[in-house]
């Protein structure tokens, strides 16, 4: 009897110390799941709140435009609206549209505005002299927009009306609906508003501040519970959202909201489980192990403490094999870490170094339209002196038209020395070959090099990255540039073959590939040592990143020169990163 006592008192302890090693885990899992959860909110919110900054910013710089001063003459209205909806389209914006003081519109890009703004209160706010911001349903089509209106300041310093830009926010949304988190913004009434789960959207917040009710009213299941210092909500929301999730909030009063996080708290409870489990095998296993030593003592003394001994060892060789696998799996990720920011800086440095490459060509270019700008303002001026305004508008024209020249070299330049951040996705593999040709344009001319490319006049939208892809043809041109160095035929072809994959191939007509088995090798070059015309990076870089699209990248020689197929895959709609 009292035997059975002991083995009911041991299965209690047992079952007292599993719950508490499950309440520890979870709350320990938890917490880690809070900080990874904290920090994907703080990118998702932080995402949200650099693109519609960009409206923001086009917005302001928008609303003092010249076009926009001579709204009360058909030109005039014509060419303002010709220039909002041209901004309009290269921004993806919902709508722009100019009011007056009284809040009445003047002219909008699509034609979609309300007459009259003078009820809303970002307009209010911009006529006060600030921007002015808000959110809420376009009318006629009945899609959520975010709006910024910037004031529009009189040479005499009073606000004399207002651009107002309406974001499509499920545009916005298009890149990470359905990725997780769960991540909602909710507005000042407790309204989700933004969402990467549709399925809650315009949902309210509950009675006391916790959960959320659909629009209809109807209450779904929910329960509050509060794990210090965390916020678990259970809930029976529908496939896409976890039965039993961590609740997180971040505030963003730059845009008027308030963004929260869904996270599963599934794993933590897998996790707590696991831990329960071992620890109550272990204690059962060992206290079966004594039960059998104290019954067998007599008899089995020696045996038992052979097989206490050998419990020992495999213990301590089980908790050494523990720690040795931690440290390899903390080596393996701080390797991993390293690999992937040694890779980024490789890329980046390619970039630089194709930079420098071009530095000279590009210099030229720049100072080219500079010397004609200072040119065409000397003969202006002389016009004006002379009362010849039509031959110094002339001038001007010129001058406006070797600035946007400038301007798009400098735009490819950023666009290309920047680290790209933006997801793969939709891209105009026309576009692109565009851009590295027009980068690589000032070194080709330079070094007699003819090009032939017979550019598409529509666009051929690939997978990908848009600036990796500009450095791979960058890098491949440049590459069959330096092949050619000294030869008496100087030529490159670029063609762009549609098939089963986007196929564009890079034809030189130098001396051909040496070793085309080890031309995307690092650090493989034909150059002379300590050349400075590279170290070997640039193809294998290219390899790199044509691999991270999915595609593939080949070299083989013709019958004059070299030829270098770059594989990739069509765009298709609906396709997530």
């Amino acid at each position: 009897m009292q035997r059975h006592w002991i083995i009911l008192g041991f299965l209690l302890v047992v079952g007292a110390l599993s719950a508490g090693v499950w309440s520890y885990g979870y709350s320990q899992a938890v917490g880690q799941l809070a900080k990874r959860g904290e920090a994907d909110l703080e990118l998702a919110s932080g995402r949200l709140s650099t693109q519609l900054q960009r409206f923001q910013e086009t917005a302001v710089l928008l609303a003092d435009h010249p076009a926009l001063d001579h709204l009360d003459t058909p030109l005039g209205l014509e060419a303002a609206k010709s220039l909002l909806l041209g901004v309009a389209d290269k921004t993806s914006a919902l709508e722009l549209m100019y009011a007056d003081r009284t809040g009445t519109v003047l002219v909008s890009a699509r034609g979609l505005a309300p007459p009259n703004l003078n009820a809303r209160s970002y307009f209010r706010r911009a006529m006060q002299g600030a921007l002015g911001s808000g959110h809420g349903i376009k009318d006629p089509l009945e899609r959520r927009a975010y709006y910024y209106a910037a004031p529009d300041f009189s040479p005499d310093g009073r606000v004399r009306g207002a651009l107002v830009i309406a974001v499509d926010i499920a545009n916005i949304e298009w890149d990470w609906r359905g990725s997780k988190p769960a991540v909602f913004f909710t507005d000042t009434r407790g309204e989700v508003f933004i969402s990467n789960r549709s399925e809650i959207l315009f949902w309210r917040r509950g009675p006391g501040g916790a959960g959320l009710i659909p629009p209809n009213g109807g209450a779904l299941p929910f329960q509050a519970q509060v794990l210090d210092p965390h916020e678990i909500w259970r809930l029976d929301w529908g496939p896409y959202l976890p039965d039993t999730a961590l609740h997180l909030v971040q505030n963003l009063p730059v845009i008027g909201l308030r963004g929260e996080a869904l996270i599963d708290v599934a794993p933590a409870r897998q996790l707590a489980w696991l831990q329960t489990y071992a620890v109550a095998a272990i204690c059962l296993a060992f206290g079966a192990m004594l039960f059998l030593a104290t019954e067998r003592r007599r008899t089995l003394a020696e045996a038992n403490a052979v097989l206490e001994s050998r419990v020992s060892e495999r213990t301590r060789a089980l908790s050494a094999s523990n720690v040795q696998l931690r440290r390899e799996v903390s080596e393996r990720q701080e390797a991993e870490a390293a690999l992937k920011k040694a890779q980024a800086e490789l890329v980046q440095a390619g970039k630089l170094s194709a930079l420098g490459q071009m530095s000279a060509g590009i210099s030229h270019e720049l100072n080219q339209p500079l010397m004609a700008i200072q040119q065409f303002a000397d003969n202006g001026t002389a016009f004006l002196e002379r009362g010849k305004a039509e031959r110094a508008g002339e001038n001007l024209g010129r001058i406006s038209q070797m600035a946007t020249r400038m301007a798009r070299i400098i735009k490819n330049l950023r666009a290309f020395a920047r680290n790209e951040s933006e997801p793969m996705g939709r891209v105009d593999l026309v576009q692109v070959i565009n851009t590295a040709v027009e980068l690589t344009e000032p070194r080709l001319k330079a070094d007699g090099v003819d090009l032939i490319w017979a550019s598409p006049t529509q666009a051929v939208y690939a997978w990908g990255g848009e600036v990796r892809l500009v450095q791979v043809f960058v890098n491949l041109l440049n590459n069959a540039a330096d092949a050619m160095a000294g030869a008496d035929l100087r030529e490159i072809e670029i063609k762009l073959t549609p098939g089963a994959r986007l196929e564009v191939a890079v034809c030189d007509t130098g001396p051909g590939i040496e070793e085309p088995e080890k031309i995307f090798d690092p650090f493989y070059s034909t150059k002379a040592v300590g050349s400075s015309e590279g170290m070997g990076l640039g193809l294998s870089i290219s390899y790199g990143l044509v691999q991270s699209f999915g595609g593939n990248i080949r070299g083989s020689n013709r019958a004059r020169g070299a030829m270098f197929v770059v594989e990739l895959d069509y765009y298709k709609e609906g396709t997530a990163v």
